[in-house]
């Protein structure tokens, strides 16, 4: 059984003016996604700016939003780190939590090998009892899962049963596609890819634009599975800009901005990432106003 199908927003995470967690906003914009229709909520990916935050910090935010949540839809924790053992440590804190699944990114910058990806996977699917989503985004983590790597793990560990493509490469994802067997749910990890990704047989996103248009991306997705193709189509380039717009600079650093614009308290964001830049600010404005989203 899939762990949800449609659209997963890539949650942000608010912050204070003092950098500390707004777990006031943080339920608001939980309560606005569910209502604008998103099918699962991952806390803690990249968007959410895990990397600076503690143990403690991060736990408390996987708790929060299961607790707001109270089992409406799934929420899924991001877990990935270039050490096995804390991978394995924050998948383990992440299930305390009470997460229903984890996201795992490739281990960034050691570069393992692809016999080094079996054997990260392997550790973390013997020592978690969490259905597992693996994350493949080599443009941030110079490591790339190949289809053959990937259907070993899935067809090896019962839990591991996803993969969030984000490689950018349609032709690995139709190869991907081609030796799957159904053993391995298939997610866009491009907002620009997700209806080429469903027509490859993938069951939806898990979505920056989602923080901003929650419904529609919802609606791009379940359109396309329930064969209006058209529809999925024209929400997909109807969005173009603004997901252009939202990776003009390093996630999150434009969506942050945008959903303080939307009147959200999303507040900065932590060092290293630093404000979106005045010609950006601009572009994002006016394609979010193109797309009616303010």
């Amino acid at each position: 059984m899939s762990i949800f199908k449609g659209a997963g927003v890539a949650l942000l995470t608010p912050f204070h003016e003092d950098n500390t967690i707004n777990f006031e906003e943080l339920g608001r914009i939980i309560e606005d996604q569910i209502a604008g229709g998103t099918d699962a909520l991952v806390v803690c990916g990249t968007t959410g700016e895990p990397a600076t935050m503690t143990y403690e910090e991060r736990k408390s935010i996987i708790e929060f939003a299961v607790k707001k949540v109270n089992k409406r839809i799934p929420v899924i924790a991001g877990t990935g780190a270039n050490s096995t053992n804390t991978a394995i440590k924050l998948s383990q804190q992440a299930k305390e939590a009470g997460a229903d699944a984890i996201l795992v990114v490739t281990p960034f910058y050691n570069k393992c090998t692809q016999g080094g990806l079996f054997e990260h996977y392997k550790a973390i699917a013997e020592n978690v009892d969490l259905p597992i989503i693996m994350y493949n985004v080599p443009s941030r983590t110079g490591c790339n899962i190949l289809p053959k790597t990937a259907i070993q793990l899935a067809k090896t560990f019962d839990n591991i049963v996803a993969i969030k493509e984000a490689s950018g490469d349609i032709s690995q994802i139709a190869d991907l596609a081609a030796m799957n067997d159904g053993v391995l749910d298939i997610y866009s990890g491009n907002d620009d890819q997700v209806v080429p990704i469903l027509a490859l047989g993938g069951i939806g996103v898990i979505s920056v634009l989602s923080n901003v248009a929650p419904k529609d991306t919802h609606d791009m997705v379940m359109d396309y599975l329930n064969g209006n193709t058209k529809k999925a189509l024209s929400l997909q380039l109807k969005y173009l800009d603004v997901i252009h717009a939202l990776f003009s600079e390093v996630n999150p650093i434009p969506v942050k901005w945008a959903a303080n614009l939307m009147g959200y308290k999303a507040g900065t964001l932590r060092l290293p990432l630093t404000e979106l830049e005045t010609q950006h600010k601009e572009e994002l404005e006016n394609a979010m106003r193109e797309a009616a989203i303010i």
